[in-house]
């Protein structure tokens, strides 16, 4: 492909981007092929020759477009939302233009160097202090893949410093905390490093989030007996829920124990900080005060595109000295002299994508205040889903909603007589199982996801989507009330069969 070849397929690639996104609303919520559809579809050996780059643009949209499940779709209402604006969009097609490895600053200088200033920018757009930036020269942020990755690095990090200030632990006897609620990135970490991972209970009376107490216990229960805790994932909204673990209790108790460390996930729910109502939720000053390191993904709910999780650091020493590996062919003497960041000692891999590009891009264009608006719209839907769910005598809410998550499941029918020996909690869950069954049987119109807390089963109502207007969520609720209708009654005359 030679430049006027290229130039004339771009043309065509961003009006079919523009189309797709025209009509997104029109197309299934969820990919409704089966599998297998494109393994079977697709030769089992690459071509020989080359192919018409117009055939290939016209198979993309023939074989793989069916296939996507359009996370931008306004009727998307499952796990959290995947970022994908057009200014994201542009910045990652400028990125891949100048590609480059981007493991030290000699490697493209505009890297490293505008990664520094936006990983500036977001600290003090959601609130971070002083100590968590760049130009403070101790502590820093940096772009990670995802917050499961971020997790294993500063896991890496935790594990280092702990062993530093105890020489004499055992590998075996280390322990990473966390609850029952956190993602599966403290399970995924302790598998990637072999380490024990211990998950603390929560309870629904504590809007399951983690208490001091809970904490406290543990600590003491796993040190007599020989164990070493050496860092706490704490959340700042759960996947299930939106749980926010109790920040100021945990770190306090920290402060008896200072070699563990205390890393907050904020996957979801951290860029809501830059709304300054939203930062008491997200307990901002007990993240400023305890937390050694705080993520939060900005290609969730931050408009920026797929992949920015955003990581920073108190001290990043304690990053550098954990993966700072520099064979002979990578040193430089802007690094020799520290005149400069080499970002590949802040994560687990060498090379890196240009992703501070996107950002830029989106922060520019949105600005703080385009930036708040987003986040206060999604809040403002699904403060009107509530209402909703609270004005039907059939549903109700599970949990405190969280910013614009809403956890919620159908009420046991007064008509039910529970079974000798029988439980209500789990009758009521088979009715909810039976419920989303048939919600998620209409994929084409709408996406709901289930979770459960504790074990209790439920639905979950995501908002965030850049597309979504009240009138989506008008017609999730008509779905909802069909489907909750139908498998109510459907659950009770199944019930007098049996």
């Amino acid at each position: 492909m030679d430049i006027e070849e290229f130039r004339k397929a771009g043309y065509q690639a961003i009006d079919r981007i523009c189309d797709y996104f025209s009509s997104i609303q029109d197309r299934p919520v969820v990919s409704q092929v089966q599998p297998g559809y494109l393994v079977d579809t697709l030769p089992s050996d690459p071509p020989e020759q080359a192919e018409d780059f117009g055939t290939i643009a016209d198979d993309f949209q023939k074989l793989i477009v069916p296939g996507i499940t359009p996370w931008t779709h306004p009727s998307f209402f499952a796990y959290f939302p995947t970022a994908c604006s057009f200014e994201g969009i542009l910045g990652d097609l400028y990125s891949s233009s100048v590609s480059n490895p981007g493991f030290n600053w000699l490697s493209s200088p505009a890297c490293t160097e505008l990664e520094q200033v936006v990983m500036d920018w977001c600290a003090k757009l959601i609130g971070l202090g002083d100590h968590f930036l760049n130009k403070s020269g101790v502590g820093g942020g940096v772009i990670q893949t995802t917050a499961s990755e971020a997790c294993i690095v500063i896991c890496v990090a935790a594990r280092a410093r702990y062993i530093r200030d105890n020489p004499d632990v055992k590998l075996e006897d280390l322990v990473i905390y966390t609850t029952t609620q956190t993602h599966s990135l403290g399970v995924k970490a302790g598998l990637v490093l072999g380490l024990e991972v211990r998950a603390l209970p929560v309870k629904p009376e504590d809007e399951y989030g983690l208490r001091g107490d809970t904490l406290r216990q543990a600590l003491e229960e796993d040190i007599a007996s020989g164990k070493r805790p050496f860092i706490i994932i704490g959340t700042v909204g759960t996947t299930s829920s939106g749980a926010v673990d109790n920040l100021e209790e945990i770190g306090e108790i920290l402060k008896e124990h200072p070699s563990i460390w205390l890393h907050v996930d904020a996957a979801w729910a951290g860029v809501a900080m830059a709304c300054p109502e939203f930062r008491k939720f997200g307990k901002l000053d007990a993240i400023n005060k305890y937390a050694e390191s705080y993520d939060t993904n900005f290609h969730k709910w931050g408009l920026v595109n797929f992949d920015a999780s955003m990581l920073w650091v108190r001290n990043r020493k304690n990053l550098t000295d954990a993966l700072d590996v520099t064979p002979e062919f990578l040193r430089t003497k802007q690094h020799d002299a520290g005149l400069v960041v080499d970002y590949r000692n802040w994560h687990l891999g060498l090379g890196r994508r240009f992703r501070s590009l996107k950002v830029w891009f989106v922060l520019r264009r949105y600005g703080v205040e385009g930036f708040r608006k987003h986040i206060r719209e999604g809040v403002k839907l699904n403060e009107y889903f509530i209402s909703l769910v609270r004005g039907t005598p059939d549903l109700e809410l599970v949990t405190t909603p969280s910013l614009a998550l809403s956890v919620f499941r159908l009420k046991l029918p007064s008509s039910v007589l529970l079974q000798k020996h029988e439980d209500r909690l789990a009758a009521q869950n088979d009715l909810n199982r039976a419920f989303h069954a048939r919600i998620s049987a209409e994929s084409d119109k709408i996406f709901l996801t289930q979770t459960m807390l504790n074990d209790t089963f439920c639905v979950r109502f995501a908002v965030g989507a850049q597309g979504t207007r009240k009138e989506h969520v008008d017609r999730a609720w008509e779905l909802i009330e069909a489907n909750a209708h139908a498998a109510t009654q459907e659950w009770l005359l199944n019930r007098t069969q049996t």
